[in-house]
């Protein structure tokens, strides 16, 4: 009965919303990409295309690496955005990371999770074309590194692609929602064979913390030994002033893969 109700909620609301938004707000992208990319300093500034529409990402090198990461930011935000994102498009290169941050489709500051349901399918593009522009840059292993609103939008690509291509997954605070607004469907981490690592904070949202327990099941469902779920303590679901805390979390996990840093042959 619970999974039905979930299925007709989920239906309704992108009949609904559809009807309302059809599409990403790009001269709000536009106006944030005109308002950052100047200030870019740690970084290059690459416009790719997914299709239909250019849009603003930021490639940062580490020495030598073969390996990169994609980071996907919340609700909202854009490819440098200050907590959470930028320390982590910086911080990760001092692990042997390259870094590539996409900008995701937003829409209007007041958008809630609802409204952004029925443009999940337009981060499908972008997500292939950063992960396309990261190959092309020669990183033979690839994770993504998804917070809030861009983990639901990574799990919607992985739902509807699968993983492959891929070395990892990294959550940060999945699962927020706004209130009264629960998820029409689960994530599919217990389809997931690469790790997985699901970190959210203390002071997290309560979805968050709800739905961490279903999470961890489902994760060792999907049976791969060097996934881990943590919680950091003095933390909001934002990282404010923790950014340092949290790129030390992501990059020790990642350095427990032990993914090839670079290309040994040369």
């Amino acid at each position: 009965m619970h999974s039905n109700t979930a299925t007709l909620i989920f239906t309704i609301v992108l009949i609904i919303f559809s009807a309302v938004v059809n599409s990403a707000d790009l001269e709000r992208e536009k106006r944030m990409a005109l308002e950052i990319a100047d200030s870019i300093f740690d970084g290059k500034v690459e416009m790719l295309s997914d299709g239909d529409h250019d849009f603003l990402s930021i490639y940062t090198e580490a020495e030598k690496a073969t390996r990169g990461v994609l980071i996907i930011h919340g609700r909202g935000f854009h490819p440098d955005w200050v907590d959470t994102v930028q320390p982590l498009r910086v911080g990760l290169v001092d692990y042997g990371w390259n870094t590539l941050s996409i900008q995701m489709p937003v829409l209007a500051k007041t958008a809630k999770y609802y409204d952004y349901l029925p443009i999940f399918d337009e981060a499908i593009p972008r997500i292939e074309a950063g992960l396309a522009f990261l190959e092309s840059r020669g990183n033979a292993a690839v994770t993504i590194v998804a917070h809030s609103c861009g983990v639901h939008m990574s799990m919607h690509y992985l739902k509807k692609l699968g993983e492959a291509g891929l070395s990892a997954y990294v959550g940060i605070g999945m699962g927020a929602t706004d209130y009264r607004q629960p998820m029409p469907e689960p994530f599919p981490l217990g389809s997931l064979s690469m790790p997985v690592f699901d970190i959210y904070w203390a002071d997290d949202y309560p979805a968050v913390h709800r739905l961490a327990p279903e999470r961890w099941q489902q994760i060792q469902k999907a049976g791969n030994p060097l996934s881990r779920q943590i919680v950091v303590a003095d933390a909001d679901h934002y990282f404010t002033d923790r950014g340092d805390a949290l790129v030390e979390a992501v990059g020790g996990w990642l350095d427990g893969l032990d993914i090839k840093m670079t290309d040994e042959s040369n």
